[in-house]
């Protein structure tokens, strides 16, 4: 790969920010500093720019089989470039374990899906549903030898997902003294499982009823129920899409007394709330996530975390289904729950609007400042999961990940022009202020404006190093 040059940008970084050129070469950052200059560079001007690394996102869910043949609509490729054109040039998405099948056997599976399509570069978390006594023995070498320092178990949809707290603990056991890391989708399943029977009895088939039947009390109790059974098993723990603030205040709680409890929040739940689910017909559907989104009290908690590092991360949590049963089948559809809210395939579309939506509403509305947000979009990712500082940050050495961003420029979202396979967006002309202009991976320009520039496959696998660990030192 030859030389890049780009010059006169802001360089903001999570603990910096000033004007300088950065040269690139073999993919890496070799230099920053005024007035570079170098013969034989490619040279692109970023007079007004700024410059942030590029976004990592640690939560998305790419071709990913749901059951029953419900799978999600973008597959490694068309999430990824949408990832691209959002400014996020690194993504973990997950190997899940089916029963019967081992941890490894789960990420040969999709390394081999991935490694064809990725346009970016990415890593995966093993999803563990079968924690036998030989699942448990494979951790240490996935963790040592493979790269995957992280472990998703839920504590909802028994009988599928779920996994009982005897599970979670030996889990965090196993991985803790490797440097593994256990992530936990935190809500009362058996609880929960209940409420949805009792409204399906009723006759309550509508999608609001998802949101009644998930309700914060019970986010916050497996929150707080987790955190104490890590806090026995002496390891960190990470709370995957936190939306309540009973689930905050478990997490609060536990970081004043010294424990190592760590949470993400999505976009989502930062800028929507649970009067969507009051839309006509089945057009709530569009907005059938888990956990469903929330009141204001929340989005203000939420907010408070974000500020006061209480929530470390903002992740997406992109799980893509179409709106229509047109072009990609009903399988691939909300219509799939059209007569039972149960069945609604559960997620929704956001890697793409991840950074326009926190600098817009979080920088521009002044609620956190742009070094903030560089932390919370790539720096803390990164260092959360074992790539930092190869990944993260923009200084020499790291890879050339490198988003140019006018701050000024003011733009709309829709689906008209998202580059993922989902028909709908949640934002749908929602205006913003910020606009990423040119996304570089390893030093090779693959947005430029409107154009992708890239190709399937040149995404690379990211071999992780440990999990829940440099935040914490």
């Amino acid at each position: 790969m030859g030389k890049v040059l780009i010059k006169g940008g802001r360089i903001v970084t999570a603990v910096d920010d000033y004007i300088a050129d950065i040269l690139i070469e073999n993919g890496t950052v070799e230099a920053n500093g005024r007035q570079i200059t170098v013969d034989n560079a490619d040279v692109h001007d970023a007079a007004g720019m700024q410059f942030i690394p590029g976004g990592v996102d640690v939560h998305v869910h790419m071709e990913t089989p749901m059951g029953n043949g419900v799978e999600t609509c973008d597959d490694f490729e068309s999430g990824t470039v949408s990832a691209a054109f959002g400014g996020t040039t690194t993504v973990i998405d997950f190997a899940q374990q089916f029963k019967g099948e081992s941890p490894k056997q789960a990420l040969d599976r999709r390394l081999a899906a991935a490694e064809p399509k990725c346009c970016i570069d990415y890593g995966f978390h093993v999803i563990l549903t079968d924690v036998t006594p030989s699942a448990l023995a494979e951790l240490p070498d996935l963790i040592n030898q493979e790269g995957v320092s992280s472990f998703k178990l839920y504590m909802a949809y028994p009988g599928v997902m779920m996994v009982d707290d005897a599970d979670i603990y030996r889990t965090m056991r196993k991985v803790g003294n490797h440097g593994g890391m256990v992530n936990l989708h935190a809500e009362n399943g058996i609880v929960i499982q209940a409420l949805i029977e009792e409204a399906l009895e009723a006759g309550n088939t509508s999608p609001k009823f998802h949101q009644l039947t998930r309700p914060q009390l019970m986010e916050g109790e497996a929150t707080h129920r987790v955190i104490r059974i890590a806090e026995l098993a002496e390891v960190p723990v990470y709370i995957v899409h936190l939306s309540a603030k009973e689930a905050l205040d478990a997490v609060v709680e536990a970081r004043d007394r010294g424990i190592h409890a760590f949470a993400e929040t999505c976009p989502h739940y930062l800028f929507l709330d649970k009067s969507e689910y009051e839309r006509p017909e089945f057009e709530a559907a569009k907005y059938v996530m888990t956990p469903p989104l929330r009141d204001h009290k929340c989005q203000h908690a939420l907010w408070r975390g974000l500020q006061f590092d209480d929530l470390q991360i903002v992740a997406t949590d992109h799980c893509p289904f179409c709106f229509n049963e047109n072009a990609y089948g009903i399988l691939k559809s909300k219509q799939y729950g059209k007569d039972n809210f149960n069945k609604i395939p559960n997620g929704a579309p956001g890697v793409e609007l991840r950074l326009s939506l926190l600098y817009d509403g979080g920088v521009v509305a002044g609620k956190i400042n742009i070094n903030r947000f560089v932390q919370l979009t790539a720096t803390a990712p990164a260092k959360m999961f074992g790539l930092f500082p190869q990944k993260g940050t923009i200084a020499v050495g790291s890879d050339a990940d490198i988003v140019l961003l006018d701050p000024n420029e003011r733009h709309t979202l829709s689906a008209s022009t998202h580059h993922s396979n989902v028909d709908y967006s949640l934002f749908e002309g929602r205006e913003v202020q910020g606009k990423i202009k040119k996304v570089f991976l390893r030093g090779e320009m693959i947005v430029d404006g409107d154009s992708w520039l890239g190709r399937a496959g040149m995404g690379q696998y990211m071999s992780r190093s440990a999990s829940g660990r440099v935040l914490v030192s």
